[in-house]
């Protein structure tokens, strides 16, 4: 599958790739450190040119992988089984550090880094998946890379754990100063992490923006669909007014001109823009509870819209629920803040092929 991904990261910035899976995630971080050759494009890092082709220039420029100063990090740590952890870490030092002595004790440091040094002389099999990916975090920042690729690190490891990880990766972000680029499949993952978010769908990016532009403004109905957004409706739009497909109710949307008049649109509004009320009044949405489900202190109804097929999503604590005495099948009120609705394309602006709405 062809891959055409644009992307920045600055130093210190940790920019997340997030996707379905073949969507051209981890091609992207393979391609950046040299192990898959791009077709055609540009990367370079801190203003060198690690890979440049122009076809119509007939120019092409490659630096070997050894050459580019990349720390890779990958979804299964990658360690040598035979080796114990500390020389492990010492691998991608033979080039840097003429003795063994000097080696090693690089590398003692970063396992005391990583709050581990007392593992040093154990096996990878001697060691829990978590344990292992510290070390492997070691292995990759040995070389004191320029960007740091992270590839779905924390997918394998167990909650309690990753939370750990995920305070040593911000800890480390403090004095690394590099970019570094984290392809996850979790989006609140991407969502606690990253400072910025680039969708990827089949090889193209589709939207890059910061997590709460990305969540609240998805760029059109695919990105709205591939970031979990769950209240995304179809509507036509015109001079302002939004009418909702299959429902009586037109609300006054502001858009930016990009709209032309009686387009076909997706809509999505988030959770702050919902309301719910036990009494009616002028443009409140009766609505019924078809079902409550609860996780800890947090229930998440869905709210048959009545006259409509249309189901909402609305969220909120328990003690909110008990206030309002809401329960399975009472009829209730939405209010709709229509400011914070945001209307889109049913398809990519930047990508030729066709999408449905969903």
């Amino acid at each position: 599958m062809p891959v055409k991904v644009s992307l920045e990261c600055a130093p210190g910035e940790l920019h997340a790739l997030v996707g379905p899976s073949g969507s051209g995630k981890t091609t992207v971080l393979r391609m950046i450190a040299g192990l898959r050759d791009a077709q055609q494009g540009l990367i370079e890092c801190d203003t060198a040119v690690w890979f440049k082709r122009d076809d119509i220039q007939g120019s092409k420029e490659s630096l070997p992988p050894a050459y580019r100063s990349c720390g890779f990090l990958f979804q299964q740590y990658a360690l040598f089984p035979h080796l114990n952890a500390i020389d492990n870490i010492c691998i991608p030092l033979y080039n840097q550090l003429a003795t063994k002595d000097e080696r090693r004790a690089h590398a003692m440091q970063l396992l005391k880094r990583m709050w581990i040094s007392e593992l040093a002389n154990r096996l990878p099999s001697q060691l829990s998946g978590g344990q292992q990916q510290r070390v492997a975090l070691a292995r990759a920042l040995a070389r004191q890379p320029k960007v740091l690729l992270l590839d779905e690190p924390f997918s394998a490891i167990d909650t309690p754990t990753r939370q750990d990880l995920y305070k040593t990766l911000a800890e480390l972000r403090k004095d690394l100063d590099i970019p570094i680029l984290l392809v996850t499949h979790d989006l609140r993952e991407a969502d606690l992490l990253a400072d910025k978010i680039t969708v990827i769908d089949q090889g193209i990016s589709l939207q890059t923006a910061e997590p709460q532009a990305l969540f609240q403004r998805p760029r059109n109905s695919r990105v709205a669909e591939l970031v979990g957004i769950s209240n995304m409706f179809n509507g036509i739009f015109t001079a302002g007014k939004l009418t909702w497909d299959g429902c009586d109710h037109v609300f006054n949307v502001i858009d930016k001109g990009k709209i032309p008049p009686r387009a076909p649109v997706a809509w999505v509004i988030p959770q702050s823009g919902l309301s719910l009320h036990t009494d009616t009044t002028p443009g409140r949405i009766a609505a019924t509870v078809k079902q409550i489900s609860s996780i800890g202190q947090i229930a998440v109804l869905q709210l048959a819209v009545l006259g409509s097929a249309h189901v909402i999503n609305w969220e909120a604590s328990i003690a909110e629920l008990k206030r309002l005495n809401i329960q399975k099948d009472t009829q209730i009120f939405i209010e709709l803040d229509s400011t914070q609705i945001h209307i889109m394309p049913l398809r990519p602006i930047n990508d030729p092929r066709l999408f449905t709405d969903h």
